[in-house]
């Protein structure tokens, strides 16, 4: 109990020290005043409760405290131990405290800290069970007369009528206030939280009608725990908790456990373990009573660099990462510092101190399992959680979902995680064996991350493929992706036998790894056309021969080649025509595709014997192949059924149609009657360049003959020449197409086969040709060049007779008529021909062979001058020619008489006085040849009954 001669024993041995020295009483007085300008200011509540909580830690129980204000004074009563001479002794020293030596973790019990009180009153008193004390400057001015004096140095009795303690309590503090208590009572009700966080020994704060309450749950080995404050109205407030070595860090909870933000963060301040000016930038609060502060208990003591607070500093640091541990891995990447600047010099070395530890202490949850220190850990640069888990045993050190994302390795990185780029990824997978299922998961979270943007597809060039045939091959670029096209899925079935061919080169992404990354990163999607046109399956079908030959298995090709064709009915010509390289089996052997028939082929009976066999061009499909695939898909193979369309080549003497050159010579008909019926070898045989026709004109035979050698009946254009064509089961328009004969200009002199074959045939004496068709003949030859003919040695005449070459000459001029015996001149239907028939038939022009003239001058006359000719000009719509013609009486040219004659080094017509000698040269000098009949029967008989009749 506190008796009144204790206090006066304290009091008069403060009076002894003020009179045995003057300067003890002056730095009283200073001390006093600068507690309370300085350090405590501001800070009644926060010192008041400290004594609280170490009262309550004294007693050994959760305390309680109680603000209120009671006829004018501030009343904050407390359990927990009472005052004894120790703490009464204490408020009435300013350089003391009351906490006992062990400490028992307190931390301040009635010290200097008291002084705070003088900021709301200069008269306070302690009520406790034991007793209690009382300051007041009014009674020490009564023993001391200053100015100034300090008012709590001298400790006095309580009043007789002083209040007995409040129910419950075991201290009270009570403090007489200058000022109004509400904005005093509104400061303490904001600093409750703060002051019960601080202080675990109180456990529950009354301010007026409002209640707070501190509960600690979920304590752990590692002296983690978890605090939940009840605040006024049923709210509540976590903070997480880890004590360490003379400290403890609090971090702020949501409900569900996440971290918050500290209040004014990034701005908090170091608790010590009331809060000071030393500002701090971590994400989480420090409170410590290791930290020396200066007197002021604002700053730290002689800044961040003495000993004393870089050992506290680096003892609170090295709890830090227990702290981060005692969280949910999810949510320990919130405690990592951020890159920033210091805020003040405590926060330099907590900062550096504590990423420090981040580094070295194990707390990044390893994706396999376990923690890891910070500076081992590697962290996925993407967002991708799922593809941590699928790549947890490939990765060495790999930080467990969800620590992955840009910003999470560049926050790691400060506690000297490594970040795992998606380019380093994908050689880390290199070379690993995982089933293709797997790798779609992959591809899944990648392709995700590439849609995001945060991955550029060219850092993905090396990400592994796996292949149907087994294999896993680095990048996508190249590889074919299976379409789902209907179709093509089915043709997997047939990938087998491919992948246990293992054709070089060719990469099939497996089925089950398929994915739209793969697309984008190169990848072609793939059908069984792009299959079958894929040069590695081309180059494997070229071969497949002579890997045939050589005792290799070649029937997995072709059972895939087979499959993808049935299901590529539109296959490029090209791609298709190069299948036909595929090895298949004969009745005799491996065979290329395209030298092998059908075993009911529709060629098959056309063919000559010779053609078909072991050592033949072409040979039989084994029958038990042939009855497995349908007859379609063999053909687009290349299979014969019926003659195979070719590709056009550079030699014109070549059929577009293959297999002509087999057919039996008497099965001619029954074959021109099967490239009719098909209507790709149709179109080639009535194309407009009529080079399959030219080919059988001279190669097919029609009774013995080629058809070129026969006409139609009905063509009587080329009678004399050609023989009609006799029945052989062929209608008219394939007798046509097949190059039988319809005439002869345009169609029988093509070539010098066509033009040997005319010349021989209008040489023949043993013929009867009409002369008409004789003049068409030598025009159509006149059409060749004449490097192109082989000169006849014997020609046909204007007689319908046959000479030999060297007595005869081409008539050029109708003049020459008159002079020249008919069976020596070789004429064409029209004279401008004549010179081109005289170079192919290697003759002379008669107009060369000519040297004879008129025998007389004969009397010129103007053309206009002739009454007769001007009157025929006239009903014909004729221009008169310039100049005039000579006149004969009697024209003779070397003694033979002519109707007219031209004389060609003059230029001059000459003309018997007659209407046929007139007629004929009126009609050359007109340009009116062809109408000299009647030119001549007007002469006769001029008039328009003449013109009409």
């Amino acid at each position: 109990m506190l008796s009144s001669g204790d206090l006066d024993e304290l009091r008069q041995a403060v009076l002894r020290s003020w009179r045995d020295s003057p300067t003890r009483f002056t730095e009283d007085t200073q001390a006093e005043r600068d507690l309370l300008r300085g350090a405590y200011r501001d800070r009644v509540f926060v010192e008041l409760a400290q004594n609280a909580a170490d009262a309550a830690a004294l007693a050994g129980r959760p305390g309680r405290l109680r603000v209120s204000v009671v006829d004018g004074e501030l009343r904050v009563a407390n359990t927990g131990a009472p005052l004894d001479r120790r703490g009464v002794a204490a408020l009435a020293s300013l350089r003391a405290s009351g906490k006992p030596p062990s400490g028992q973790g307190l931390v301040g019990r009635f010290g200097v800290g008291f002084a705070a009180v003088l900021a709301v009153t200069a008269e306070p008193r302690v009520v406790s069970r034991t007793g209690g004390v009382a300051f007041s400057e009014r009674r020490t001015r009564q023993v001391w007369e200053a100015p100034e004096v300090p008012v709590l140095r001298l400790p006095w009795p309580l009043p007789e009528d002083e209040p007995p303690l409040p129910e419950g309590f075991d201290t009270e503090v009570r403090l007489p206030l200058r000022d109004d208590p509400g904005p005093l009572l509104e400061q303490v009700a904001a600093e409750v939280a703060d002051v019960l966080l601080v202080l675990p020994w109180l456990a529950e704060v009354e301010v007026g009608q409002r209640r707070w309450t501190r509960r600690t749950e979920g304590g752990t080995a590692d002296a983690s725990d978890e605090v939940v404050l009840t605040l006024p109205g049923e709210r509540r407030a976590r903070w997480l908790t880890h004590r360490g070595e003379g400290c403890v860090w609090a971090l702020p909870l949501a409900d569900d456990g996440a971290p918050r933000p500290l209040p004014g963060d990034p701005g908090d301040v170091l608790h010590a373990p009331t809060p000071t000016d030393e500002r701090l930038s971590l994400p989480v609060r420090l409170l410590t009573t290791a930290v020396p502060l200066e007197p002021s208990r604002r700053r730290v003591l002689a800044s961040a660099g003495t000993p004393e607070v870089t050992r506290a500093l680096h003892a609170a640091a090295a709890a830090y990462p227990g702290l981060v541990r005692a969280l949910p891995p999810r949510h320990r990447l919130a405690l990592v510092p951020r890159p920033h600047f210091p805020l003040s010099d405590v926060d330099a070395v907590l900062r550096e101190r504590v990423t420090g530890q981040l580094a070295d202490a194990e707390w990044v949850a390893s994706a396999e399992g376990g923690s890891l220190p910070g500076r081992r850990a590697r962290v996925l640069d993407l967002a991708a959680a799922r593809l941590v888990e699928l790549v947890a045993e490939l990765v060495p050190d790999l930080a467990a979902a969800p620590l992955c994302g840009r910003d999470a390795a560049r926050t790691a990185a400060v506690a000297g995680a490594r970040p795992l780029g998606v380019a380093e990824l994908a050689e880390a997978l290199t070379g690993v064996e995982r089933p293709p299922s797997w790798w779609h998961a992959v591809y899944t979270e990648l392709h995700a991350a590439v849609e995001r943007s945060e991955v550029d597809p060219d850092e993905l060039g090396a990400l592994p493929v796996p292949l149907t045939d087994g294999r896993t091959v680095p990048g996508a670029r190249g590889a074919l992706l299976l379409d789902d096209a209907e179709g093509a899925v089915s043709a997997v079935s047939a990938m087998s036998a491919v992948a246990e061919l293992a054709i070089p080169g060719l990469h099939v992404v497996h089925p089950d790894a398929a994915h739209p990354l793969l697309h984008r990163l190169g990848a072609r999607r793939a059908g069984p056309a792009d299959l079958l046109a894929a040069p590695p399956v081309a180059a494997a079908v070229d071969r497949s021969v002579d890997d045939a030959l050589a005792g290799l298995d070649v029937e997995p090709l072709a059972e895939a080649v087979l499959s993808w064709l049935s299901s590529a009915p539109g296959l490029p010509e090209p791609e298709r025509a190069a299948l036909g390289a595929l090895a298949l089996p004969s009745v005799h052997g491996p065979r290329r595709a395209d030298e092998l028939l059908l075993p009911d082929a529709a060629i098959l009976p056309v063919l000559d014997p010779d053609a078909v066999g072991d050592d033949a061009p072409l040979d039989v499909l084994a029958r038990d192949l042939a009855q497995r695939w349908d007859r379609d898909t063999l053909v687009r193979a290349g299979v014969r059924d019926t003659f195979p369309v070719g590709h056009a080549t550079t030699d014109e003497s070549e059929p577009a149609v293959a297999d002509l050159d087999l057919v039996a010579d008497d099965a001619w008909p029954a074959a021109l009657r099967l490239l009719a019926s098909e209507p790709a070898t149709w179109r080639v045989l009535s194309a407009p360049d009529g080079r399959l026709r030219d080919w059988l004109a001279a190669h097919a035979l029609l009774a013995g003959r080629s058809p070129g050698q026969w006409r139609l009946a009905s063509a009587r254009a080329a009678a004399g020449l050609f023989d009609p064509v006799p029945d052989v089961g062929l209608g008219d328009d394939l007798l046509v197409a097949v190059g039988v004969r319809t005439g002869v200009v345009g169609l029988a002199v093509r070539d010098a086969d066509d033009a040997a074959l005319v010349c021989a045939r209008l040489g023949d004496p043993d013929r009867t040709v009409p002369p008409g068709v004789v003049l068409r003949a030598h025009g159509a030859l006149s059409g060749l060049q004449p490097d192109d003919v082989e000169p006849p040695a014997r020609v046909r005449t204007l007689a319908g007779s046959v000479c030999d070459a060297a007595d005869a000459v081409v008539l050029d001029a109708p003049w020459l008529l008159g002079v020249w015996p008919a069976d020596r001149l070789v004429a064409a239907a029209e004279f401008a021909d004549a010179a081109a028939l005289a170079d192919v038939l290697d003759l002379p022009l008669a107009s060369d062979e000519t040297t004879v003239r008129p025998d007389d001058d004969g009397e010129f006359a103007a053309w206009a001058e002739l009454p007769a000719i001007v009157e025929v000009a006239d009903l014909l719509g004729a221009d008169l020619p310039d100049g005039g013609v000579l006149v004969h009486d009697e024209l003779t040219v070397g003694g033979v008489a002519v109707p007219w004659w031209h004389d060609g080094e003059f230029g001059t017509a000459h003309a018997s006085d007659s209407p046929d000698g007139l007629a004929r040269a009126f009609a050359w000098e007109a340009g009116r040849w062809t109408e000299r009949v009647v030119v001549e029967r007007l002469l006769d008989d001029p008039g328009p009954r003449t013109v009409l009749g």
